[in-house]
């Protein structure tokens, strides 16, 4: 009996495209339904519509007033689309402009007519400018900061004569630079014993005068990188804050003083020689007259 022969089974190519269409029409249900819960918000489309035509035409929407019986009431111009218009219309600050200056009228010498027979408002006086000033208030304060010059030189004259302290005399201000290496030791900001001693001495002729005291510290141009000190400007912030510890201690009014740290930043002479960075390392202490106290607020 002849066996039968079996068929050769041929591979379905075709097999994707029945979960391809099933993946297909899921998609499409999909997006049909979200579709139809999808919705437009009125307001918001108003808006942005209202935006985009104020962009493309320059010209805002403006309500237009009903009248009422026969009156009809103004209508308000529309204004330019500017700057100041858009700041105005959202509420924001605008720049206020500051108002013009009286204008000086001359005097009338002869007969008034009909149109000026009110009398015109007297001009106020104007405050006296710093030119105006009496030159009494100005010698004064030069008399003053002559004294005090005097004075400090006086009191340091040994230092001075050492050449560690220096003794400046300027326009509206005194100043006495201090050498840092009688002062404080290598990147500290602890005042040594004879300095004490000196900054006594200055403290005790300053403390009659109510002159404004400036405090600052100046570094040379070599890094410091410590716990305490990061850098020049902490340095030099705190040495000058310890001068301005010991003028209050001994009875300088802290209302009088200020501190100022400038690090390397002010040399009083180029860093390139040993000397140069050795005058820059130093505290100048400014004794400031009457005006300039005033202008920096002591």
């Amino acid at each position: 009996m002849a066996r039968r022969r079996r068929h050769e089974e041929h591979d379905n190519h075709e097999a994707w495209a029945i979960p391809y269409g099933d993946l297909v029409t899921l998609l499409l249900a999909f997006f049909v339904v979200m579709y139809s819960m999808s919705s437009v918000n009125a307001g918001k489309y108003r808006v942005l519509s209202d935006s985009l035509n104020e962009a493309f035409h320059g010209t805002p929407h403006a309500p237009q007033a009903s009248s009422v019986g026969n009156a009809v009431p103004p209508i308000e111009p529309v204004l330019p689309l500017t700057q100041v218009n858009r700041m105005i219309a959202a509420g924001l600050p605008a720049e206020q402009v500051p108002p013009l200056p009286p204008v000086r009228l001359p005097a009338d010498t002869g007969s008034r007519g009909p149109a000026s027979s009110s009398p015109l408002p007297a001009q106020l006086p104007l405050p006296p400018s710093s030119a105006q000033r009496p030159a009494a208030s100005d010698a004064a304060s030069q008399a003053e900061l002559d004294h005090v010059a005097s004075d400090v030189s006086a009191a340091l004259r040994s230092l001075i004569a050492s050449g560690q302290v220096r003794v400046r005399r300027y326009g509206s201000w005194v100043a006495v630079d201090i050498s840092t290496d009688i002062l404080f030791a290598s990147g500290a900001a602890r005042l040594s014993r004879p300095a004490i001693q000196a900054l006594e001495r200055l403290a005790a002729v300053l403390k009659p005068w109510p002159n404004g005291v400036r405090v600052e510290g100046h570094t040379d141009d070599r890094p410091i990188d410590t716990a305490a000190f990061p850098s020049n400007w902490e340095l030099s912030a705190a040495r000058a804050a310890s001068v301005v510890h010991l003028f209050m201690d001994r009875g300088i009014a802290p209302q009088r003083l200020a501190v100022l740290g400038f690090g390397q930043y002010r040399p009083a002479m180029p860093n390139t020689t040993a000397a140069g960075r050795n005058a820059n390392r130093r505290v100048e202490v400014v004794i400031l007259g009457r005006d300039a106290a005033s202008e920096a607020g002591l």
